[in-house]
């Protein structure tokens, strides 16, 4: 064969066992390690272009065919690894149940040696076993040496697939490009910026594609979706990139409950055809935020781990409230968590979880540490004696409490619920994890989905995020454009905004949110109240919104949409931690490409260029 050029293959290697013996095939593939038998035969597993299958390639040098001779030399001078073509005739062999790893062997036939190609050379320097593992700085050797990835990688793209069948023939939505390059608006999220070579001018990558599908609404598009790249200048968490993917999507004359179904049937499908589980209800339950607050400490509860949280301080003596932390009239909640029946196995799994650096920050809550009981039949009032007799009494009968059984109390300021959990909710969840990884409880199994309805238009401002930059001490708690719920919330929004609910929405599932959306402000003149009278915004910010408003002013039908985070969905539904392992070249920790080194330092040249200087 030629060194230069790269022959077609007749056929893949997945499709051999299907083929007749006797029959000469092209193949194309990566060598494994070969097996000599003698100096003059040997025998090597050809794996297929995406190292799921292999066929067994034999080759003899005593062949009376000078090319298979010369083929056999060839052979024995490959690398591992190595990609090649390979020309062969299949021979019947005996049916193997032995596969390779991860990899599934053909067993019913096998290939003869005719010729051979390298495509290109593998280095000796690099060795690939099953029990290699190479740094992020060599992802493309992760991706190659990990079946896992690969798999994850296919399977996201199967899913991919399945929305757009979904969204583009079952539910009539158009898919459409936005740019990528857009300008600086104060949505929420600190963006990246990408300054031109006009001195002053910088375009700004998008938090999401919110205002651009808010104006294909305004522009007699009836129903919008894509598979949108994101990006987004924040700190990093496992579930969380500076770039990432999200399911858009919008529909014109709709309400949140139409996207909400729409949602709905797409998550059962892709529940059925992609992980055979065909029982998600129908509707999902639904919890307004201030209950999931209430109950689980969380805007994002996992309903699996039960562990309700109640309100107890009207039971409480006086004398123990005071104890519990330095707040003046607190409300105080409890949550009980089965640990064992033996109060000393519960005892000892405190003892360790206390000791962890997993308990420092509720050790160290400004309000006052958790309060901490086991329920112990042989102690006074089973270990509940600072309760007092009545107070211990009923809470026995609340909680069901039986030995072995933890319970914690918790204060926290009597005000109103903001942001999304309470030190409780985090606590549950923090015992939770370290029961289930200590064996003393069994893992959470099956899905259990939820929206999250009913949150605050707006939230105290911080100084974590940067808001929508007005002057009011309140931010948008979705975004900007997000419309009140009822017509009672829009006459709030003059003498309580903090009090106005949305119409928001977020689909939760096991605990991870994998979206949110809302119905949106369609009549311009509600939307600039809310820049400029309610977030207060400066009429410099306020300009930065012109070009939506024109749109809305531009008889703008209701409308009403969701953003589903891709990545935490195919990571939620392959069962991994981290969304890193459901994308191709992920960041670090610290936001960085570590293959490709990036992001660079700027040169001199380029500062110039686009009129930069670094300040010190």
């Amino acid at each position: 064969m030629s060194s230069v050029d790269c022959p077609s293959a007749t056929h893949e290697v997945r499709s051999l066992s299907e083929a007749e013996p006797g029959e000469d095939v092209v193949l194309h593939g990566y060598l494994g390690s070969r097996s000599d038998l003698s100096k003059n035969f040997c025998f090597v597993p050809l794996f297929s272009k995406d190292l799921s299958h292999s066929v067994q390639i034999i080759s003899a040098a005593k062949s009376p065919d000078e090319g298979q001779k010369s083929s056999h030399a060839v052979l024995k001078r490959l690398n591992v690894q190595s990609p090649v073509v390979v020309k062969g005739r299949l021979k019947s062999r005996e049916p193997t149940k032995k596969d390779l790893g991860d990899i599934e062997k053909i067993k019913n036939v096998e290939v003869e040696l005719l010729d051979i190609q390298a495509l290109n050379e593998f280095p000796k320097d690099i060795i690939i076993t099953e029990e290699t593992n190479f740094p992020p700085e060599q992802r493309h050797l992760q991706i190659r040496n990990d079946k896992s990835i690969r798999d994850a990688l296919a399977f996201r793209g199967r899913a991919a697939n399945i929305c757009r069948d979904e969204l583009s023939n079952e539910h009539d939505f158009l898919e459409i490009e936005t740019p990528l390059l857009f300008k600086s608006t104060p949505e929420g999220a600190r963006e990246f910026l990408v300054p031109t070579r006009t001195k002053g001018l910088a375009y700004a990558l998008p938090q999401s594609p919110q205002q651009y599908k808010q104006i294909l609404m305004g522009s007699g598009i009836p129903r919008y979706y894509q598979i949108a790249r994101c990006f987004r200048d924040e700190d990093l968490r496992a579930d969380r990139q500076p770039e990432f993917t999200q399911l858009d999507l919008e529909m014109a004359f709709a309400k949140g409950e139409d996207v909400m179904q729409t949602i709905e049937a797409l998550l059962r499908r892709l529940w059925a055809e992609m992980l055979n589980v065909t029982t998600l209800p129908s509707p999902f339950s639904r919890m307004t935020y201030q209950d999931a607050m209430s109950k689980y400490g969380s805007d994002k509860p996992d309903l699996r781990l039960g562990a309700e949280i109640m309100r107890i301080g009207h039971l409480l003596p006086v004398d123990l409230i005071s104890k519990i932390g330095p707040l003046t009239d607190p409300i105080v909640d409890v949550m009980k968590l089965p640990i064992s029946e033996q109060p000393t196995e519960t005892r000892k799994f405190v003892s360790q979880f206390m000791d962890s650096p997993n308990a420092l920050p509720f050790i160290n809550n400004p309000e006052g540490q958790p309060g901490i009981f086991i329920i112990d039949s042989r102690k006074p009032l089973q270990g509940l004696q600072p309760f007092g007799f009545e107070a211990a009494e009923q809470l026995e009968e609340l909680l069901e409490l039986e030995d072995g059984d933890l319970v914690v109390l918790q204060a926290r300021k009597n005000a109103p619920f903001s942001g999304g959990s309470t030190p409780l909710g985090n606590l549950r969840l923090a015992l939770h994890r370290a029961a289930v990884a200590g064996g003393y409880i069994p893992a959470p199994k099956g899905f259990e989905f939820l929206w999250i309805t009913d949150f605050p238009l707006f939230s105290p401002s911080n100084d974590t995020d940067p808001g929508q930059g007005g002057a009011a001490g309140l931010s948008s708690t979705h975004h900007p454009f997000t419309a009140p719920k009822t017509a009672e919330d829009v006459d709030l929004l003059a003498t309580d905004p903090a009090s106005v609910r949305a119409e928001h929405y977020d689909i939760v599932v096991n605990g991870v949110e994998l979206g949110g959306g809302s119905r949106r402000i369609h009549n311009a003149r509600v939307q600039e109240y809310i820049l400029r009278d309610v977030l207060k915004m400066s009429d410099e910010r306020l300009e930065d919104f012109r070009h939506l408003l024109g749109v809305l002013r531009a008889g703008c039908p209701p409308h009403a949409g969701i953003a589903l985070g891709f990545d935490r969905l195919i990571a939620v539904m392959l069962g991994r931690d981290s969304v890193r392992d459901v994308i191709a070249f992920p960041k670090s920790g610290k936001g960085e490409d570590l293959l490709v080194k990036s992001p660079t330092v700027l040169t001199e040249e380029q500062l110039e260029t686009y009129h930069l200087r670094l300040r010190d």
